[in-house]
This record gives C-alpha cells, structure tokens and sequence, in this order.
C-alpha cells in the first residue's frame, strides 16, 4: 500500500518519471476483495499516457486519459475522435443473466479454457415481481432453476464470478464490488456505466463484444468524441442529481450523446454524493451516449471506505492526476448548469428525454390529456436505490404517515442490492415504506424491465404511473402499451404516491391529513452513507474454483430454455438481390420493440424460440399495426417472425428498413441474433444506435445507413431490394441499392456503412464469432 507521504508527494504534483513508476509500479491493490491475484493496473495507464501524450502533445479529457490508457497499441494506434477505431484492452467483464447465457454459450463456442480477464455473473433479470420480495424470488429460484444451474457451473468451469439470484441488481453489484476509478469496464446491459460514478469507463455492449474481451482480444470502439456537462452551484430542496440528468436528457435527446463520451465538470460535482453520480451516469444511457463519468474526488475516496475497498481509495489518491481532466482541454460540445437553479424535472411518457420542469408538469398532463389519476409510484432499481435515496423517501414516508397518511396510488420499493436492502431493513426504512403501504420487492431489476405481473389494470387500459427508474419506452414496465410511465427522482415519486394525483407540486401543493388538516412536505432529508456502516446481508456470492477444468456444463437438448449454437453460414461471395422487406419500421423502434423482454426473457437462452418475439413490437409503416406484416411470396399477412422464417426457409435473404436511431435502448444482442437467425442480411435506416449497429456486425449482418435519410420514403414493404457493390466491399466506399415494386417500377439509392477492415472480414466470415472459433482451433492444431 502507497504511504501517506508517498500519496501525498505525488497529489502535491512532485512526479518525477521515476516517483510515478515507484509510487504506482511497485503497488499492489486489488481490483476487487472477492478475486485474488488481480490488482488494479495504474502503471499500464501512466505508461500508455505518456506515448499518447508525446503524439497528440495536448490537454487530454479524463475520458481520454482512461480510454487512451487502455490502448492495446499505444504506439501505432491512430487516434481521432470519431472517426478512429480504437484497439482496447478492459480490465473487466460483467454480464446480466438474461444476456449471460448466449454470451457464455459464444464463449463456449470459441472453444477456449477459461476468461482472460476477471468476469462475474449477475442473477438479476429474470426475477418477476408479484407479491414481495421473499415469495418472488422463491418462485423464481423455482422457475428458472435450469438457467441458474447453468450459468453457475458454466462460470465455474471458466472461472467467472458468480452472484446468485436475491443478490441485487448488476450495476449495484458493480458499484459495491468492483467499481474502479481509472479502470476500464464492458458489461453485457446498456446501463453499466453506472460504475462512472466511480469514475470508471464502463460501457455497455453486446455479448459478442463481451465474448471478446473474456477470450483475451481486444475490444473495438470507435474513438469517442467527449461532451463537457459543467456544473456550477449546489442542489437543495427537492432537486436530486436524477434532476441532472433529466435535464440533460432534454437538452441531448435520446440520440444526442451517440458516439460520445459523457463527462461532467465543475465546481458543482463536489456537492454531489457518488452513488448520485452512479444515478446520472446509468442514465447517460437514454441519450444514447458511449458512457457517462464523474472525476475522482472525495466523495468517491469515501464510498470506497464505506464499501471497505480503503486500499483502492488510497490508491487513486497517489494516481489522482490520471483521474481528473487535464486544465484547458477541449470538449466537442459544453453543456452548463446551475445547480442552485435547477428545479426537479418529470420526463416523459413514452420517452426519456421529454423533459418537463415540475413547476410546469401540471399544465402539460391537463393540456396533453394524461391520466391524471396516478395508479402505481414504483422507487428503487439500478438506477435509484442507493441508501441516499432510500433514506430522503423514508423521510417522506414517515412524515406522511406522522399525519395518518398511507400511499392512494400503489407503491413499490425495489432494493438494488442485498446489502441495501439489509441496510434499510436495520435502519427502520422498509418498515417505514411497509407501514404506509408500500410492498417491498426482490432485489432484482423487476418492473423497471417489464418483470412485474401487474394486474390493478386491465391491458388496454390508459393510466399513469410513475417511477424514478430510467427507461419508459411504450409499454417497457408492464407490457401495456397505454400505460404512460414518467420518471422522476425517488422523492417526487414517494410524494406522489401520497396525493394519487400526478399534478401533485409537494413543492407548492398541500396534502390534508388523517386530522382533517392541511399541510405540505416539508425538504426531504437523507444521508448519503449508513451511520452504522452497510449490512452485508445475506452471502449470495459464488467464488470460481482454482481449477474448473472437471466442472460440467450440461445444456439438455430437449430444453426449451437454452441452446448451444450453431454457426452462422459464411457470406457467399454475391450480391444480395431481390431481398424482400420484411417489415418498414414506422419512428421508434428501439431494442423492446426488435426484441421485448417482460415474459420473452426466459427464452434468452435460447435462439430458436426468443426469435419468435423479432420485430414484434415495431410498428409497420405501410399499415400502422404491430406485427402484421406482408408476405411477398403468398400474398398474405401474418406475423413478422414467422414471414422471415418462411423467406429464410424458401431460402430468400431479407431485410429491415428503420427511421432514426433505430435499436436505441437495451444492450440486448438478440436484437441482432434474432433476425441473422430468421435469415435477414441487411438493416438499412436513417441512424443507428451505437450498441445495435455494433451487434448486428457482429452476427455477420449488414447495417447500412440511407445516405440521404429522404430516401426512407422510396421504400414500401412489398419492395424488393437489391444490395450491389459487395465483391468491392470496402471502408469508407457506398453501396448501390436497387429497389423494385410490386409493380415492376424501379428506383436506387446509396446507402454509406461505418465498416472498417476487420469488421468487413466478420460479415465474409458469417459472423465475428466464426472467426474467433477458426482462429482458436488453428492455435489448437498448432499445439497438437
């Protein structure tokens, strides 16, 4: 461990080359107290930086000083934003069970011994709310045991880190656990740069991408460019750090961080707690951006200590220079506010980023027509659970139930982890929430994923709910697409819930009590860490064996939950001519709609039967309806899984047509799978997601980008279109489409790809998966 004068000499600025090497080198801490023998990597950072910085000779951003420190070749790599493809090296992997198990069966596929870099497992997504948390997760343990047993012996055998169900949620996990300042994460859920708020760069990908990175290659990203939030002032009253990222959202859209980096700045951020952080950080998702942090400061040191990780706190205080941004670097886009004036916020429904200030939220649900009845206030999740959060609501709480009040609308509080929810259960909180009314759930993701068995409203139904979790796209919580789900920040929601009203102002707006008297909440009060420390709870962790080699790893053939792969067909060195349109996308259609969760995550194992959900949700341009879409080749309408499987078994490859920023949302790769597994060739729309377009790469698929985004309109859904120019298939070089009616008329577009080299050898190849499997079995023959 670094001394105190050691940290001390160098956070004063005296780093000689030979101090830093010395101080940081010669240091061993451990990237995380379950794992042993992996340490935390400063040196390899201070080494890469000062190549990177004798090259570029500028101030760097913190988000290029941690993506540039983990350049697999510092020396050659071409750097620019945007435009470079970045060679990386993460120090970690960590997969959500819903996505872990086709990335471990990829794994499984490249025939390889074990992970090359530290990885864990999460037991979280497949855990659906009922009743409560103990009798849920029962059921579940029950229903999803061969899922469970699979991921627990494959992770075993290749020594991955195991959290079993009832543990909590992955990004809270991460934060507790393995968070790093400085260090490079990937995970397999859009909303793992929630560990930003400790400073680390943690993106979400898809599993191939993670598959990757656990077999020892590394991870390709394109050189993200870097948008500056700075924050000046300090919150107080009801504005919480969701309010900050609310905001932004608002300001950026949900396309609006694409390709970027985002990183907050300023004299503000020190108000800020860290597991506020981590809630503006796992949100940065819904702007589309590559990963959102936060600079190392004090408060990061503390939550360190408080999670008992005081080595790595100390640590990060020695290599603090590498943590915080250069002076006068250059952002591509600033972004200021004042948090003295920023008021709370309410976005949506139906997206995240219709921001509405709360002091104008009432006017816009009369004007708009919104259900004014408020019927559930859903609190907790990843994004929101911290003890921060749960105390300022249980102050809420407990001041309405001092009046003898209990919740009108129905309530529901989901810890994010084991040892959160063990801590407000010793600190007095769910008894709090339970004595207003409040049903506390299972640690686990639950509705904010669509895992909630709600049955207070009939589907069809038009009513409101509101929740302080991250993501509200058309029926993402409870599978009815009438539901206008808004999020808020934890104690908008609490106090809602009191008022059943959603034009409840508890800033302006006052409740009667059981007395018959009026009053108003007064500020919400909390802390940001437990006096008495965290309760761990109960253990829910399962360490790796030192050997795994004799560990099974059954998957029953008979099974309707998983299935081992077989290999995607290699590109067959042709055009791709007269592919029908399966289905022309009309607006949104993000990952829920390509591939949903709610009951389908069940089959996330298995590619045959989650690719009966492919494209259901998106809503078709040439009728306006949902999953009814036509077959060219009989003449008749039907569902849009079973149209492609019908072309891909006539043999007739086929494509998608999408609008803007198509595949936002879910890091979910089955996007991807599901329509290379019916036998599409080629995505062709306006924009594309970052995560998405690099998923269907991948998968040996074609995403392809309208070169003038008017010609979406060219296009029908019973046209055929033909994909040209492939034998010259190159990086940077437009295709030719050729379009036909159902009338014989003719027409052509160009359409421009963001493919580079290697990425062209993943499609030639069938999939990057192919590739990796060819490559392992010639190093196997080189041995034999």
């Amino acid at each position: 461990m670094i001394s105190p004068r050691a940290s001390a000499s160098l956070l004063r600025g005296v780093r000689s080359m030979a101090t830093v090497r010395s101080a940081i080198g010669d240091t061993k801490v451990p990237m995380s107290n379950l794992e042993s023998g992996k340490f935390i990597n400063y040196q390899r950072i201070e080494d890469n930086l000062q190549i990177v910085r004798a090259r570029l000779n500028k101030p760097l951003t913190l988000a290029e000083k941690i993506v540039y420190g983990h350049l697999d070749d510092p020396h050659h790599q071409e750097i620019v934003r945007g435009e470079s493809y970045l060679k990386l090296r993460p120090d970690r992997v960590a997969c959500q069970d819903a996505t872990a198990q086709m990335a471990i069966l990829q794994f499984m596929s490249a025939g390889l011994p074990q992970t090359a870099v530290p990885t864990s497992v999460h037991c979280d997504h497949l855990i659906q709310a009922q009743v409560g948390g103990v009798k849920d997760l029962a059921r579940a343990i029950d229903i999803n045991r061969e899922v469970y047993d699979f991921l627990a012996t494959a992770s075993a055998k290749y020594g991955i880190g195991f959290w079993k169900p009832g543990s909590g949620i992955i990004h809270q996990i991460i934060l507790e656990n393995y968070a790093t300042p400085g260090l490079m994460m990937i995970g397999t859920d859009s909303h793992t740069p929630n560990a930003g708020g400790l400073g680390m760069v943690a993106c979400g990908v898809g599993g191939a991408d993670a598959v990757d990175v656990m077999a020892g290659i590394p991870w390709e990203l394109k050189a993200p460019k870097v948008i500056g939030v700075h924050l000046d002032g300090k919150m107080s009253g009801w504005t919480t750090p969701k309010d900050i990222i609310l905001k932004v959202a608002g300001i950026l859209t949900v396309k609006g961080g694409t390709g970027a980096i985002i990183e907050y700045t300023g004299p503000g951020v020190d108000s800020l707690s860290c597991t506020g952080m981590a809630t503006i950080c796992n949100m940065g998702a819904e702007i589309g951006a590559t990963t959102s942090l936060f600079p190392f400061n004090n408060k990061m040191a503390q939550y360190l200590e408080a999670t008992n990780r005081a080595p790595a706190a100390r640590y990060a205080e020695a290599f603090q220079h590498n943590l915080v941004p250069d002076a006068n670097c250059e952002y591509d886009q600033r972004i200021d506010i004042n948090l003295s004036e920023l008021e709370p916020y309410v976005n949506g429904p139906f997206t995240p980023d219709l921001a509405t200030p709360l002091s104008k939220f009432a006017s816009e649900v009369k004007k708009n027509g919104w259900p004014e009845e408020l019927k559930v206030g859903l609190i907790g999740s990843c994004t929101n659970s911290s003890y921060e959060d749960m105390s300022r609501s249980a102050h809420i709480a407990k001041e309405a139930a001092e009046h003898g009040l209990k919740a009108k609308s129905g309530f529901t509080i989901t810890p994010g982890s084991e040892q959160v929810r063990a801590t407000i259960a010793r600190d007095g909180f769910v008894d709090t929430f339970e004595g207003i009314g409040g049903v506390v759930l299972a640690n686990a993701c639950g509705p904010c994923i669509g895992q909630w068995d709600r049955r207070d409203v009939p589907k069809g139904t038009k009513n409101s709910i509101i929740t302080s979790y991250n993501r509200n796209f058309t029926g993402r919580n409870d599978a009815n697409p009438a539901t206008h789900a808004f999020v808020a920040s934890p104690d908008l929601v609490t106090a809602m819930v009191f008022a059943g009203d959603l034009t409840f102002n508890p800033m302006t707006d006052s409740l009667t009590g059981a007395d018959g008297k009026e009053f108003k909440f007064s500020e919400p009060k909390g802390l940001e860490l437990p006096p008495k420390g965290y309760d761990a709870g109960e253990n829910t962790f399962q360490a790796p064996p030192a050997d795994g080699t004799t560990v099974q790893v059954a998957v029953d053939p008979k099974s309707d939950r998983l299935q081992l792969l077989t290999p995607f067909k290699a590109w067959d060195g042709k055009d791709i001519i007269d592919a029908p349109v399966l289905v022309k996308a009309l607006g949104k259609c993000t990952t829920d709609h390509i591939s949903a969760g709610g009951p389908w995550l069940k089959f996330r194992g298995h590619l045959e039967n989650i690719s009966q959900n492919c494209l259901i949700g998106a809503i078709n341009a040439d009728n306006n309806e949902a999953n009814k879409v036509l077959n060219q080749v009989t003449g008749e309408f039907g569902g849009v899984p079973q149209v492609g499987a019908y072309y891909r078994d006539q043999g007739i490859p086929w494509v998608v047509v999408g609008d803007e920023n198509y595949g936002e949302g879910s890091s979910r790769e089955h996007a991807a799978l599901e329509p290379r597994f019916l036998g599409g060739r080629a995505v062709i729309v306006r924009s594309f997601a970052r995560i998405h377009e690099t998923n269907l790469k991948k998968q040996g698929m074609l995403p392809l980008w309208f070169k003038n985004p008017a010609d979406y309109d060219l296009v029908s859904g019973s046209d055929k279109l033909s994909i040209t120019g492939l034998n010259e298939f190159a990086p940077g070089k437009d295709l030719t489409i050729l379009g036909k009616k159902a009338d014989g008329s003719e027409y052509s577009f160009i359409v421009s790809h963001t493919f580079n080299e290697g990425q062209i050898g993943w499609f030639k190849a069938g999939s990057a998966l192919n590739l990796m499997a060819k490559a392992a079995a010639e190093r196997a023959a080189g041995k034999a």
